[in-house]
């Protein structure tokens, strides 16, 4: 009986949640979209590491925690072999047309008693729609385990039955996401597709048969406009809506100096302003954003805050491989 009674009880705060929010909300996506489109990975042709630790509601027991550690690259052209066709004529090509790009990232989310870990596998494939412009489609498998955290309950009696059952394992889902994506020296887009499958496919419990996980898009954009000499300005925005999460959107504005120090405010539909601030240093990149969110939750917290650390290789010439410059 218990454990029915708390089935329902996790059901009900789960929906509660679920309608502001099911997949964590990052404010630096410019900085690494790769963490919301499949697409994205090897896109620019480096080979990059990246950590994001996003704290929601500073200050208020139980608020949303997110931890993301991603890895993308591009296979490039290289190793070039001679080849004969039937005419006997000799032509020279590469082994690989530099066109596929890998990605994977492991994820930790926390929101309250709930406990979504898992990661992702992602797979891309970029072509050439004209000379500057490149056009990527990406796919990826997504595998996570939905639990409780077992440690923020508390039974008195060491024998209660919950304790030995395996809902408190909890289930794990495994599920898809799509996406394209479109680079231009000038301007970016992407769309792409999270929780393709809904949670449809549960491995577990038959306690979480009713457990529902909403598909969200992601619609994204920036565009750069030279300022000065140094200088850039790049106004940006970012569009989520799900069955679950009504229709929100990110419009921001973001200074850039010599493509080494970046400043930006942001302001989300939901109720909040975004500011952030980046570094680079060879080949290391820095980010910090806070959120205020505009409503009366920010007078019992600290904001939101989200760090992010990056490690991206590969020089000029690699960047550039893939180009049919031969």
């Amino acid at each position: 009986m218990l454990k029915r009674l708390l089935y329902i009880f996790v059901i009900l705060l789960w929906a509660g949640v679920a309608k502001a929010q099911q997949l964590p909300i990052f404010s630096q996506y410019l900085y690494n979209k790769f963490l919301i489109n499949p697409a994205v990975a090897g896109s620019d042709g480096y080979t990059s590491y990246s950590l994001t630790a996003r704290e929601q509601w500073v200050g208020l027991y139980g608020a949303p925690q997110t931890f993301a550690f991603s890895g993308q690259t591009r296979i490039m052209k290289k190793k070039y072999i001679v080849r004969q066709t039937s005419t006997k004529k000799q032509y020279v090509r590469p082994k690989s047309d530099g066109r596929i790009g890998l990605g994977a990232y492991v994820f930790s989310d926390r929101s309250g008693l709930m406990q979504r870990t898992g990661f992702q596998l992602s797979y891309a494939y970029h072509m050439w729609i004209d000379r500057n412009t490149q056009l990527s489609m990406g796919l990826a498998f997504t595998g996570y385990q939905f639990k409780l955290d077992e440690k923020q309950i508390d039974f008195h009696d060491p024998n209660e039955p919950w304790m030995n059952s395996d809902m408190r394992k909890g289930v794990f889902i495994p599920d898809a996401a799509a996406g394209v994506y479109i680079l231009n020296a000038k301007y970016n887009a992407g769309f792409s597709v999270d929780q393709l499958f809904g949670a449809a496919l549960k491995l577990g419990d038959a306690a979480f048969k009713k457990f529902q996980m909403a598909r969200q898009v992601n619609i994204f954009g920036a565009y750069t406009i030279e300022a000065s000499r140094y200088g850039e300005i790049q106004p940006s925005f970012i569009f989520r809506m799900s069955t679950q999460l009504k229709p929100q959107a990110d419009a921001g504005l973001t200074y850039i100096y010599k493509q080494s120090f970046w400043a930006g405010l942001t302001y989300r539909t939901s109720g909040a302003a975004i500011a952030m601030i980046g570094a680079k240093y060879q080949n290391l990149w820095f980010g910090y954003s806070v959120d205020f969110t505009l409503q009366e939750i920010q007078r019992v917290t600290y904001g939101t805050h989200e760090f992010t650390v990056a490690m991206k290789f590969g020089d000029n010439s690699r960047r550039y491989r893939w180009l049919d410059r031969y």
